[in-house]
């Protein structure tokens, strides 16, 4: 399950050491853990990492399978956790050390920086062959932080990206060795922590005003 620690100015939000899949009880811990931050007070900053293979594979389709009477109620909560995350009044760094498929990578779209593996691990968006379309609100906020023509890519064929890639291509800032992965999102982080506040959660909900609106809408689409 996740866990949230602080190292200075530095909240470190470790999503978990395995598929790191949006279960409802993993969803909760995350937002209680964002509950901590947004109520923190002075120069802060958030790294969102994880251990092991995976960054995140995205929705519990497991769960869904089971759950079917709560789908539009779990995508709800999905989207909100997207819309938390690209507004939160702080920087937000995402340390993507494995694996990033999904709606995992969507959760990546939604952080300030995102700091890559070069040597190994995908971002990926494979809803196209998973059959799987994507939300309104999903597709609002792919489109909102990359480019068209890499948002069409990523989007319509499902492709593969690694580290070298995923920087060429706009979608992370950088590509790292492994072991460097978390100290790098640490170092930006910390640099940057005395940014929060009012202030910059207003310039994030204005530059990002169109897609909040149809994450927070009450059609998941």
């Amino acid at each position: 399950m996740p866990t949230l620690d602080r190292s200075g100015d530095v909240f470190v939000l470790d999503l978990g050491d395995s598929e790191n899949r949006f279960h409802p009880d993993w969803l909760a811990s995350v937002h209680a853990a964002l509950d901590e931050v947004e109520r923190a007070e002075g120069p802060r900053a958030l790294v969102t990492a994880a251990t092991g293979k995976f960054f995140s594979n995205g929705l519990d389709l497991d769960w869904l399978g089971a759950h079917g009477d709560q789908h539009a109620e779990y995508v709800a909560t999905v989207h909100q956790l997207f819309a938390r995350v690209l507004a939160l009044p702080v920087v937000t760094v995402a340390a993507i050390q494995g694996h990033a498929f999904a709606a995992g990578a969507m959760l990546t779209l939604a952080h300030d920086v995102r700091v890559m593996r070069a040597d190994r691990g995908f971002w990926c968006l494979p809803e196209v062959d998973i059959q799987i379309p994507f939300t309104f609100g999903m597709s609002a906020l792919i489109q909102a932080r990359l480019a068209p023509q890499t948002a069409h890519v990523a989007m319509t064929t499902g492709r593969r990206y690694g580290g070298a890639e995923a920087v060429a291509d706009g979608i992370v800032d950088q590509a790292v060795a492994e072991d460097a992965v978390r100290s790098s999102a640490l170092e930006i982080a910390t640099g940057l922590a005395g940014k929060a506040g009012d202030t910059l959660g207003t310039i994030k909900a204005r530059m990002y005003g169109p897609a909040l609106d149809v994450l927070r809408s009450d059609a998941p689409g």
